[in-house]
C-alpha cells in the first residue's frame, strides 16, 4: 500500500467499490428523475380529461412538482450534513418511488397535485446528492469523465422525454408515465443499500449536537422559491403584471429571496452556503449553468412546438426530430470526459458555448419549407454544444470547492439550472404570444383592398375553389379566409425567429465570462483550498 493511499485524510479516501459502478448507480436515479419532469407535459390533456378537470387546472400538475423540487434542491446540502447522504439520498429515491406510485393510483386532481408535491421533494434531493457522491468518489483528474456519464442522463432525458410520454400515453394510459418509475426505484434503492457509503468526513460529524435547525431561513426559502416558481408557471397565462395574483406572488418572492440572501449570510449555520460565491469560478459556474438550463429546456419546449403547430409534425414524429440530439450527446460526452483530462476546462467551454450560439443562429434561417434533415440537423449542433457545457462547467465549479463543501455546491448548481429553465420557458412562451400578435399587426397592413398583390391572389384561389365546385359568393370568402390563415402562420414563424435570435445572443453573451474562471490543470489535482 503506497504512502497516499494509507493517510487517513479525507482527500486520500476512495470507495471500496470501483467509483464506475457507483456512477452507473447514482445515474440511474438521475435519468428517473429528469425524465419523468419531462415526461408529463404531453399528457396534460389526458390527464385533464381522464379526471375532469379543465386544461388550466391540469397544469398544477407540472407547478406542483417544480415549487416543491426547487425548494428542496438548495437544501440537499443541509440535509445530507443533519442526518448523511446516504440516508438523505435514498430517502429521496424512496419518497420519490412511493409518491409515484400514488400518483399514478390518483383518483382525482386534488391527490394527483398532493402525490407530485411529494415526489418533487423527493426527486429535488436526488441529483444533488448524486453530484456530490461523484465528486468525493473520483479523484480530480477522472472527475471530467465521471460527470460525462453523469451529463448523458441530465441533458438527455429531456430530449426523450416528451417522445416516450407520447407513445406511453398513446399507447397504455398517463398513469404508466409514473408507473415505470417503480422498479427502477426499487432496484436504485437495493443497489444504492449495497454499494454507496458516505466519506469519513460525513461520519465524523456529529448530526445532534450542536446543530440547529435554521427553521427562519427554511421558511424564507420555501417561500420565496415557490411564489417564484408560480409565477414563472403562471405569468403568462395570466398577463404578468396585468393579473394581482402574479403582482403579489412576485412582491412576496422578492422579498423573501432578498431576505433570505440577508439571513443566511449572516447565520453561523445556514441552509444555503452563499459563501461559496466568493470563490469565482462557483459564481461564474452558477451563471453557466443557469443559461444551460434556460437554452436547453426552452428550446426543447419551442422546437417540437413549432414542428408540430406549423409543419404539422405529430407529436411522434417531432420528437424524432429531437432523437439524433440526444445521440449526438451520448457520442459527444465521453469525448469531453476524455478532453477535459488534456486540456483546459475553459476551452472546451468557449467551444460549447460558441456552438450552441451558431445553432441557435442557424434556426433564426427556418421558414414553413424546412424539411425534416434541416431541423435535426440544427439540434445536433445544439446538442454537441450541450455536450461540451455541462461536464466542463461542472469540473471548472468543483475544482475549486473544498470536499466538505460538495454537498451545498451541488444543490445551488442544480438550482441554477433548474431555475434557468423555468426562466427560459416562461420567457420564450411570452415572447412567442407578444411577438406573434407584433408581427400580424404588421402583416395585416397589406390585407387591403387596394393591394394589387392581394387582389391577384385572392382572384387566383377563387377561381381554384369554384373549380373544386364551391359557389362564387362562399369561394370568396373562402380564399380570404385562407389567406388570413397564411398570414397568421407567417407571424407565428416571424415569432419563433425572433426567439432564436434572443436565444442566440444570450448564449453568446456568456463567452467572455468563462475567462473570469480560474484554470483547472488538466489531469492534475485540484489547486489548494
Amino acid at each position: 500500500m503506497s504512502a497516499a493511499a494509507a493517510l487517513p485524510s479525507d482527500a486520500a479516501w476512495r470507495p471500496a467499490v470501483n467509483p464506475w459502478i457507483i456512477a452507473v448507480v447514482v445515474t440511474l436515479a438521475t435519468f428517473m428523475e429528469v425524465l419523468d419532469t419531462s415526461v408529463a407535459n404531453v399528457a396534460l390533456p389526458h390527464i385533464a380529461g381522464s379526471l375532469s378537470a379543465g386544461q388550466d387546472e391540469s397544469t398544477w400538475v407540472l407547478t406542483s412538482y417544480l415549487v416543491s423540487n426547487a425548494i428542496v434542491l438548495p437544501l440537499s446540502g443541509w440535509f445530507s450534513q443533519l442526518i448523511g447522504r446516504k440516508r438523505f439520498y435514498m430517502t429521496c429515491v424512496a419518497l420519490f418511488t412511493v409518491s409515484s406510485f400514488l400518483c399514478g393510483i390518483a383518483p382525482n386532481l386534488p391527490m394527483l397535485i398532493l402525490f407530485r408535491v411529494l415526489q418533487g421533494a423527493g426527486g429535488g434531493g436526488l441529483q444533488p446528492s448524486e453530484q456530490a457522491i461523484l465528486a468525493d468518489t473520483f479523484e480530480p483528474r477522472k472527475r471530467g469523465m465521471a460527470f460525462a456519464v453523469y451529463g448523458m442522463a441530465v441533458v438527455l432525458a429531456p430530449a426523450i422525454g416528451p417522445t416516450l410520454g407520447g407513445w406511453i400515453t398513446d399507447n397504455f394510459s398517463w398513469r404508466w408515465i409514473f408507473f415505470i418509475n417503480i422498479p427502477v426505484g426499487i432496484i436504485s434503492l437495493l443497489l444504492t443499500n449495497m454499494l454507496i457509503e458516505d466519506p469519513p468526513y460525513m461520519k465524523r460529524h456529529d448530526h445532534k449536537a450542536g446543530f440547529r435547525v435554521d427553521f427562519i431561513g427554511l421558511g424564507l426559502l420555501a417561500l420565496g422559491l415557490g411564489t417564484l416558481q408560480v409565477v414563472l408557471d403562471k405569468g403568462q397565462r395570466d398577463d404578468w403584471f396585468g393579473s394581482h395574483f402574479i403582482t403579489a406572488m412576485t412582491t412576496i418572492s422578492v422579498i423573501s429571496l432578498i431576505a433570505v440572501i440577508i439571513w443566511e449570510w449572516r447565520h453561523k449555520d445556514p441552509i444555503i452556503d452563499l459563501h461559496l460565491f466568493r470563490e469565482r469560478s462557483f459564481g461564474v459556474g452558477n451563471l453557466l449553468m443557469f443559461m444551460v438550463g434556460f437554452v436547453l429546456l426552452s428550446s426543447t419546449v419551442l422546437i417540437p412546438q413549432f414542428l408540430q403547430e406549423l409543419m404539422g409534425y405529430t407529436a411522434q414524429r417531432a420528437g424524432l426530430a429531437l432523437m439524433p440530439g440526444g445521440i449526438a450527446i451520448i457520442m459527444c460526452m465521453p469525448l469531453v470526459g476524455f478532453l477535459l483530462g488534456k486540456t483546459d476546462a475553459r476551452r472546451l467551454l468557449i467551444f460549447g458555448l460558441t456552438m450552441v450560439c451558431f445553432a441557435m443562429f442557424r434556426m433564426t434561417n427556418f421558414d414553413l419549407n424546412i424539411d425534416f434533415r434541416t431541423a435535426a440537423t440544427a439540434r445536433v449542433f445544439q446538442a454537441i454544444g450541450l455536450a461540451f457545457l455541462f461536464v466542463p462547467i461542472n469540473t471548472a465549479t468543483y475544482a475549486f470547492i473544498p470536499p466538505g463543501k460538495n454537498n451545498a455546491a451541488s444543490g445551488l448548481i442544480n438550482l441554477a439550472r433548474n431555475i434557468g429553465g423555468s426562466v427560459g420557458i416562461s420567457l420564450v412562451t411570452t415572447m412567442l404570444a407578444r411577438r406573434q400578435q407584433v408581427h400580424l399587426n404588421d402583416l395585416n397592413h397589406n390585407l387591403n383592398s387596394g393591394n394589387p398583390q392581394l387582389q391577384s391572389a385572392l382572384a387566383g384561389i377563387t377561381k381554384s375553389l369554384i373549380a373544386r365546385g364551391s359557389s362564387p359568393a362562399l369561394a370568396a370568402q373562402q380564399a380570404y379566409g385562407l389567406v388570413v390563415a397564411n398570414l397568421q402562420r407567417q407571424a407565428t414563424m416571424l415569432a419563433y425567429i425572433d426567439n432564436f435570435w434572443m436565444l442566440a445572443i444570450a448564449i453568446g453573451a456568456m463567452i467572455p465570462l468563462v475567462f473570469l474562471m480560474k484554470r483547472v490543470k488538466p489531469g492534475g489535482p485540484m489547486a489548494a483550498h
